[in-house]
């Protein structure tokens, strides 16, 4: 059943070949046998069951509330969910409950789907490694695969020291997924956060249109830029989550009018009509001669197919990291600004103050990575600052945007481009570099999606050398999802990605990990 993808859990749900809690309970289990991953920071155990004994009844009066019902599905960190603690990973929120559910996560619990937990990340979603929230780093689960033992030749029973990242800002959520303890999950998805891990993890990850899917009860990283990301195990899987999440929400403005449609995908696919774009911009410094391979592979699998594939111009593409740095920490610093120790999270003794108590109150609560890019955007948004920096960037966001505009508007159908420059680095390489130089290294071939607000996918495409997967990106015309998702589906079935071996995964983790629940938090029932 591990092997199972979602719609086919779903079947075998709908069949009675298994049931809810014992679906429930296996992933449970797997989930403390693979605690040393460090992917969930919450498991409501309880709560689960209750949920699956709830669904339960449910399929066995023919009172199914959907395709999700029964799921086992995991959240991160920093969607709000009722009566379940919502840290982000930090100080400043460990202890904070909210009282109502993020709209995307009330959306699966109305279809049935059961919570396996809150997944870990980076701090405030704040970089592209997920190593640097307060409950320690999210491993990648390939890096203790037979594939990656085989191929590295090295002795792995010395001390784990320098295991492999699992890409983020996302890791614990698309940890979840390759590590099979639950079907789907929830990242969010700023300027890459929930591509990155799922290329690094080899599994799909997708970004949807910016609108589709509501923001209400998403701590705010950058409003303009935040869309909740689908990680699943295939294509079909992550249609079958849209359908489920997406539409209207009168608490998120900026959500579409127009009532979503769920769709399913075809299963024989025709690409002869395609026209694929090739931007030249993304040949980028540092990208691997791998992970160029494997872009010009996928490229002439289209034109093989019938497609018409064209190399397409992104001008401002080198432009676009400054101009998303300037905008993220700007819009940091004025979401941040909540945080003040006044009304929730953590809260100072230092009282000699008012002025006093926020600042021991934020030095406190947040670490270097967000406290430095609150004074980055700060600066960014001084008087005399603020045209220079702030407004010029708005302005270069529009030419990036127009230059997408240009490239469909020419008969591009969808661009094809590769997800990271490598595959995932060794914890001791990754922390060679500090966290901004790593977010625009690995950003680089992501974040201009969100800057433009354009749908865009990631799906595992090969193993590195090093038995670690790569990930080849599709982006898409705003709203023109379900042709992105097609499109990636028959890549999909060309390649026939190999996942990960769970049994050999679990017997490699044995030999250097005994499970450790301490480090998860198991919640009371609600």
């Amino acid at each position: 059943m591990w092997g199972w993808t979602l719609r086919e859990v779903t079947q075998a749900l709908k069949e009675g070949r298994i049931s809810p809690t014992e679906l429930c309970q296996r992933c449970v289990s797997l989930i403390r046998n693979t605690s040393f991953l460090n992917a969930y920071i919450t498991v409501p155990e309880e709560l689960a069951m209750k949920q699956a004994r709830a669904a339960e009844k449910r399929l066995q009066t023919g009172k199914s509330l959907g395709p999700l019902d029964g799921v086992p599905v995991a959240v991160k960190d920093n969607f709000s969910t009722a009566g379940i603690e919502t840290t982000c990973a930090s100080h400043m929120l460990k202890g904070y409950v909210p009282p109502f559910n993020a709209t995307v996560v009330q959306r699966f619990l109305d279809q049935g789907a059961v919570l396996m937990g809150k997944t870990n990340l980076d701090e405030f979603a704040m970089g592209s490694g997920s190593i640097d929230g307060i409950f320690g780093p999210v491993k990648n689960p390939w890096g203790y695969s037979e594939q990656y033992r085989e191929r590295l030749g090295q002795d792995h029973k010395r001390e784990d020291s320098d295991w492999v990242i699992a890409g983020g800002s996302s890791g614990g959520s698309a940890v979840a997924v390759a590590s099979l303890t639950c079907f789907a999950s929830l990242g969010s998805d700023t300027g890459g956060s929930t591509r990155n891990p799922a290329a690094h993890c080899g599994i799909v990850g997708f970004k949807s249109s910016y609108g589709l899917l509501s923001r209400h009860g998403l701590i705010p990283l950058v409003n303009s830029m935040d869309v909740p990301g689908i990680m699943t195990r295939c294509i079909d899987d992550v249609s079958i989550v849209l359908g489920a999440l997406a539409g209207h929400d009168p608490k998120d403005s900026t959500t579409i009018q127009d009532p979503f449609e769920p769709f399913e995908l075809p299963d024989e696919i025709d690409v002869r009509n395609l026209c694929v774009g090739i931007p030249k911009e993304y040949h980028a410094p540092g990208l691997s001669t791998e992970g160029l391979k494997s872009w010009t592979k996928a490229a002439d699998l289209f034109e093989n197919a019938g497609a018409r594939v064209v190399e397409v111009s992104l001008p401002h593409t080198p432009y676009s990291i400054v101009c998303y740095h300037v905008l993220c920490t700007a819009e940091v610093a004025s979401n941040m600004a909540r945080f003040d120790g006044l009304e929730y999270g953590h809260r100072s003794e230092v009282e000699t103050s008012t002025e006093a108590l926020y600042a021991a109150t934020r030095r406190e609560g947040f670490n270097d990575v967000v406290r430095g890019r609150i004074l980055a955007g700060n600066y960014f948004l001084l008087k005399q600052n603020y045209d220079h920096y702030f407004i010029k960037a708005q302005k270069v966001r529009r030419l990036i945007g127009n230059d997408f505009l240009k490239v469909f508007g020419s008969g591009v159908d969808v661009l094809l481009t590769p997800t990271t420059l490598s595959d995932a680095s060794t914890y001791l390489e990754f922390i060679k570099e500090d966290n901004r130089t790593r977010s625009v290294q690995e950003d680089i071939f992501t974040q201009s999606v969100n800057l433009a607000g354009l749908p865009a996918v990631t799906v595992p495409t090969a193993l590195s050398r090093r038995g670690l997967p790569l990930g080849i990106q599709f982006i898409g015309q705003a709203f023109c999802d379900k042709q992105l998702l097609t499109v990636a589906k028959w890549f999909e079935q060309q390649i026939n990605f190999q996942r990960i071996n769970l049994q050999g995964l679990l017997n490699n983790c044995g030999e250097l990990h005994k499970p450790d629940i301490s480090k998860i938090v198991m919640a009371p029932t609600v």
